[in-house]
């Protein structure tokens, strides 16, 4: 059976359910049992399976990972849950240096299933601190396996994938997709870690795009339908390991590529997926690959600076102009920074 739920809702769903299934489970984070439940998603979780299942940490990311590490190592399956990505980097050392080769250095006797999830992506005016993805750098880490899941129904079936996955699984949540609706199984399910997704078939043009850059992909696709271009658009959910074969069956069919991701472009996650489609498919290729993402600079904290900084669906269309030599199509009566009006922070 299914039914409408938010993105949030699938999250708590999938984790409820893990935690009803196998007493091993647990999550932790700095507000994880307080009045905001990281947006939500851990609504009712203290009250169904008590504080210490479900429990508050200090304001110290590095010690929160290493309770992690060493729970998992004996045994138990936590789920750690950092409010923002940016900070998790306090805690890099744990996580380079010792969750991510755990398994390699003893020979795959020690496993390590700990799940990390972590809040990313823009809210309102929140500077460079605060709106960070990184997906680029963790997915550089042997060892690590990086989910960005896009919609209610990838959320809670790539959660459930994740906690029962052996080894470290970190999975990376926009903020804005939070609210975002959609039909999702009341029974527990699983989506392959490495299992990418066509979320929209087309013949013209192949759009890879991740977490919230779907959505931003899906209004570029609706207003180019009217001037004849029929997009496909490719969400790969898992970035390591990524579901390249899905990507190259994609280019290879409509020839032409654009990828867009919500991080920086300079030595980034759209850098190595055109590397790859260009060795494998260079003479398929009718125009080069072309990569729309942050520029190479801290996210600024004005406004009108913050909607230039991130990209959305105009930056496809006049990538599309470009590449089709079409006319400049009037975006006047286009709302593009419409979601930004519903966030209403962590409260």
């Amino acid at each position: 059976m299914s039914r409408i739920i938010t993105y949030c809702e699938a999250l708590c769903e999938a984790t409820s359910q893990c935690m009803e299934e196998d007493s091993s489970v647990f999550i932790y984070g700095i507000g994880v049992p307080d009045h905001k439940k990281i947006f939500g998603s851990t609504n009712g979780l203290v009250e169904k399976f008590g504080k210490g299942r479900c429990f508050d940490t200090p304001l110290s990311e590095d010690s929160m990972l290493g309770i992690g590490l060493g729970a998992a190592m004996n045994g138990l399956r936590p789920i750690n849950v950092h409010i923002r990505v940016d900070f998790l980097l306090l805690a890099m050392n744990q996580l380079v240096n010792m969750v991510s080769n755990i398994r390699y250095s003893s020979g795959e006797q020690v496993e390590v299933p700990l799940v990390i999830r972590a809040v990313i992506g823009r809210g309102w005016g929140q500077g460079s601190q605060h709106s960070k993805i990184l997906q680029s750098i963790f997915a550089h880490i042997p060892g690590l396996k990086v989910v960005m899941p896009t919609t209610p129904y990838d959320a809670k079936g790539l959660l459930i994938s994740a906690i029962h996955d052996n080894g470290p699984v970190i999975i990376l949540e926009h903020r804005w997709l939070y609210w975002q609706h959609g039909d999702v199984p009341k029974e527990m399910y699983e989506i392959p870690i490495g299992k990418g997704n066509i979320i929209k078939t087309g013949t013209d043009l192949t759009i890879i795009a991740t977490s919230w850059m779907c959505v931003e992909a899906f209004h570029a696709a609706k207003i180019l339908k009217n001037y004849n271009i029929n997009v496909e658009i490719v969400d790969p959910r898992s970035i390591c390991p990524l579901d390249i074969d899905l990507i190259i069956q994609s280019v290879s069919k409509t020839k032409k590529c654009i990828i867009i991701d919500n991080d920086w472009v300079y030595c980034g996650f759209s850098s190595e997926v055109s590397s790859q489609i260009y060795e494998k498919c260079f003479n398929s290729l009718d125009c080069p690959i072309v990569k729309i993402g942050f520029i190479h600079t801290p996210c600024p904290t004005s406004r009108h600076l913050e909607n230039k900084f991130y990209p959305n669906a105009s930056n496809i269309i006049r990538a599309v102009e470009k590449i089709f030599n079409l006319s400049s199509i009037d975006l006047s009566k286009e709302d593009f920074y419409a979601h930004e009006n519903k966030f209403m922070g962590p409260f």
